[in-house]
């Protein structure tokens, strides 16, 4: 029975670090207080351990890249979770004061920053995705249902080509947490008050990120603005995985994309453990 458990247990480690090796964790941001890794542009600074895109002052514009193109996935796949805080807002619209929002991006363009203000310092960056989380109303015109909201951008656009309302200000001083997710297909955004992945995403789109990006390497961060309204956006934790692996749910191995050698590895170690316990079984 010993030799029988000691397979079962080789069997079951192969698999677990198979899995948790399949996606490179390319970010780990617990806190800011190193961002060597990242090209920080405009009005953006790290600082007092945090990715502020933006101080709470007026026309302000900035962003935070990696400093290289990152390989994603086949087909342009990715996973990445973060937690931001929007706070001090002044200058209301319809739905309340502070302005205008942080965009999450993927871009192969440069590592740099777009138009502030109803920009969200995402607008004018070409061949790009965007997730924006807008808290100002520019209107129908720019694509906004309110000035509270979660949206899909692409190329550059703020004009959101899906969108979800949220009801709870996201400028309310509290920390929220984000997860975005493409699997090559279909990119899913998922938004919560508390550090537990929602089951159902707040948004879901269809999309040829390849396609759009003309690659499948990109830079991958964050930008903000502020117009006449203003709020400090920050970026509190940051993880990024360059391949389709949901964070904060147990993760499955796609065993088709496994070596030749692991498959055999696997194949060996299941062989041995269902053949002793056939003998147990005869004996």
């Amino acid at each position: 029975m010993s030799i029988l458990r000691n397979a079962c247990r080789v069997l079951a480690l192969t698999v677990l670090w198979i899995a948790q090796t399949h996606a490179a964790t390319i970010f780990n941001f617990a806190d800011f207080n190193n961002c060597a890794s990242l090209q920080v542009n405009g009005n953006a600074a790290c600082t007092a351990g945090v990715l502020r895109l933006t101080p709470a002052l007026v026309g302000q514009s900035g962003s935070a890249f990696s400093t290289t193109l990152i390989p994603l996935g086949a087909g342009a796949q990715f996973s990445t979770s973060f937690s931001f805080q929007m706070t001090n807002p002044a200058n209301p619209d319809s739905d309340g004061p502070g302005a205008d929002g942080i965009v999450f991006a993927v871009q192969p363009v440069a590592s740099t920053v777009g138009g502030g203000g109803g920009g969200i310092g995402y607008s004018g960056i070409p061949t790009s995705l965007g997730v924006e989380f807008d808290t100002w109303d520019n209107g129908l015109g720019a694509g906004d249902p309110n000035g509270n909201h979660v949206g899909i951008d692409l190329n550059g656009v703020i004009a959101s080509v899906q969108t979800a309302t949220i009801a709870t200000r996201m400028n309310d001083g509290n920390i929220w947490y984000a997860w975005i997710d493409y699997d090559g297909s279909t990119l899913e955004v998922r938004l919560a008050q508390a550090n537990i992945r929602p089951l159902s995403p707040t948004l879901s789109y269809p999309v040829n990120l390849a396609s759009v990006l003309g690659t499948t390497q990109a830079y991958v961060g964050f930008t903000a603005g502020t117009g006449s309204g203003f709020e400090n956006h920050d970026i509190l934790t940051w993880r990024f995985d360059d391949a389709f692996a949901p964070i904060g749910v147990a993760q499955t191995v796609d065993v088709p994309a496994l070596s030749g050698g692991v498959l055999l590895l696997v194949a060996l170690l299941a062989a041995i453990a269902g053949g002793y316990a056939i003998r147990r079984r005869r004996a």
